[in-house]
C-alpha cells in the first residue's frame, strides 16, 4: 500500500468566466482548459479519490495569463490542501512589486512560461537581463521557480543557475529531453550536465513518462540514470492534471509504474519528500 502523494503540478479552471476572465498568454486558450476544465471542488474530489494529500496549483497561463486570482482564492479557501505557483511578466519594470503581491496571497512559487501547446518553439527571453531583478527577488523571498521550456534553452538556464544560486529552479517535464536513443541517453547530455548545479530540480510528468517509452528508451533505464545522476531528492512528481488526459488516479498510477524501478526510499522522495523541499509550506498546510 502506497503512502499518500503530493502532486506538484495541477491546474484549476473556474466555471465563472465573468469573475475570472480568460486572458491566455499568447492570445489563444488551450484546448484542455476549454474542453476538460476542473474547478477547485472537483480537484479536491479527484485528489481524495486518487490518494493525493496535497497539491501545488500551477497557474493555467494558457487560460488566465498572469492573472492568478483563481489560484489565490483556492489557496485562501483550502490552505490545508494547496499551495500555489503564480505566473508573472518578469521583464516588466514592476515585476518585483507584482511578485510581492502574489507572495502576500500565499503563493510559494513562480512559473516562467516560454513554450507550450499554444506557444510552440522556444521563446528567447529567459535569460534577458531585464528579468534579473525578479530572479534576485525570488532568491530573497525563498520561492521556487518553475521553467516551462525545451532543452534548447538549457544554455540560458545555466546562466541563471550560476547567477542566482539561491533560487530553487524546477525544470517542468524534465525540460522535454529527447530520449529515443536509449541508454546512456546521449541526446539528453545537456540535461545530465545540469546535475552539477545543486539548485536545479526535475519535475516528472506524463510528458516525461511518454518520452521514456520512445525508441530505445525505457522508464527503468531512464529514471534509474536520472536518480543516479541527480539523486531522488531532486526529482518530484507532477500529474499535469487536467491538462494531461485521464483521471488523477490514473495519472498517479502511471507515475508509480514508471518509477517502480526505484527503491521505496527513492520513491518517497519523488512522491512526497522533494515536494516539501521545493515548497516548504506543504509541511505545515
Amino acid at each position: 500500500m502506497h503512502a499518500t502523494a503530493i502532486d506538484i503540478h495541477t491546474h484549476v479552471i473556474s466555471p465563472d468566466a465573468a469573475r475570472y476572465p480568460r486572458a491566455p498568454i499568447g492570445g489563444h486558450q488551450s484546448d484542455w482548459s476549454r474542453e476538460r476544465p476542473v474547478d477547485v471542488a472537483q480537484m479536491i474530489a479527484a485528489m481524495d479519490r486518487a490518494g493525493v494529500a496535497k497539491s501545488v496549483l500551477v497557474q493555467a497561463s494558457t487560460c488566465y495569463g498572469h492573472d492568478n486570482s483563481y489560484v489565490a482564492d483556492a489557496i485562501a479557501a483550502h490552505p490545508d490542501r494547496f499551495t500555489g505557483v503564480f505566473s508573472a511578466d518578469v521583464l516588466a519594470p514592476d515585476a518585483c512589486e507584482t511578485m510581492r503581491g502574489w507572495i502576500a496571497r500565499q503563493f510559494t512559487g513562480m512559473r516562467l512560461f516560454t513554450t507550450g501547446s499554444t506557444m510552440p518553439g522556444q521563446m528567447g527571453w529567459l535569460d534577458d537581463p531585464r528579468s534579473f531583478p525578479a530572479w534576485d527577488y525570488a532568491g530573497e523571498a525563498g520561492i521556487s521557480v518553475c521553467l516551462q521550456m525545451t532543452a534548447t534553452a538549457i544554455p540560458q538556464v545555466v546562466t541563471l543557475l550560476e547567477r542566482f544560486p539561491r533560487v530553487r529552479v524546477i525544470l517542468d517535464h524534465f525540460a522535454r529531453p529527447i530520449l529515443d536513443d536509449g541508454p546512456p541517453y546521449q541526446k539528453a547530455s545537456s540535461l545530465w550536465a545540469l546535475a552539477r548545479y545543486a539548485n536545479v530540480f526535475l519535475k516528472a510528468t506524463p510528458h516525461t513518462f511518454l518520452a521514456a517509452r520512445q525508441g530505445k528508451a525505457t522508464p527503468d533505464s531512464f529514471f534509474r540514470q536520472a536518480v543516479e545522476t541527480f539523486g531522488a531528492a531532486r526529482i518530484a512528481w507532477g500529474s499535469n492534471f487536467p491538462a494531461a488526459e485521464g483521471t488523477l488516479a490514473e495519472l498517479l498510477a502511471a507515475a508509480r509504474k514508471s518509477f517502480a524501478c526505484l527503491s521505496a526510499d527513492e520513491q518517497d522522495w519523488v512522491f512526497t519528500g522533494t515536494a516539501m523541499t521545493l515548497y516548504p509550506a506543504l509541511k505545515t498546510v
